[in-house]
């Protein structure tokens, strides 16, 4: 299954960049990656069937193991791409949030975009390795 990250606004050159990239690159499965600029431009097609996972604060707070169990049951469901879209600086509208499949918070505080997307990729590696076996993740 691959793994879409869809990100508002521009990571550019910066130490959270090269977050994402240290963790996208320890990621066995496909991992794509979009940027979107603020407002406006245009979601890629997702391969079907697809998921799509919105970032938000008002999303569901799921452990590391409840996250990677998910991503294994949609990969065995024959998922073809879970999408991970996050907003701007304001977030997603009504209508974005209805559409998702699944809402998801990192905790109840408010996080930079660009901090955002190096938690995600972190997370995803985590997921991923933990579905693997790989002794990266140590449960509490």
């Amino acid at each position: 299954m691959r793994l879409h990250i869809i990100a508002r606004g521009k990571i550019g050159r910066s130490p959270e960049a090269e977050l994402v990239d240290r963790y996208v690159k320890r990621i066995g499965w496909p991992v794509r990656l979009t940027e979107l600029p603020d407002t406006g431009g245009t979601l890629p097609e997702p391969l079907t069937p697809a998921r799509s996972v919105l970032l938000d604060e008002r999303g569901k707070r799921l452990s590391s193991e409840e996250f990677a169990a998910l991503l294994g049951r949609w990969r065995d469901d024959g998922v073809r791409e879970t999408r991970f879209l996050i907003g701007a600086a304001d977030g997603h509208g009504d209508k974005a949030r209805d559409a998702a499949d699944l809402l998801i918070a990192f905790g109840a505080m408010t996080w930079p975009h660009m901090m955002a997307r190096a938690m995600l990729a972190e997370q995803l590696w985590r997921a991923t390795s933990i579905l693997a076996g790989h002794p990266y993740h140590r449960s509490g």
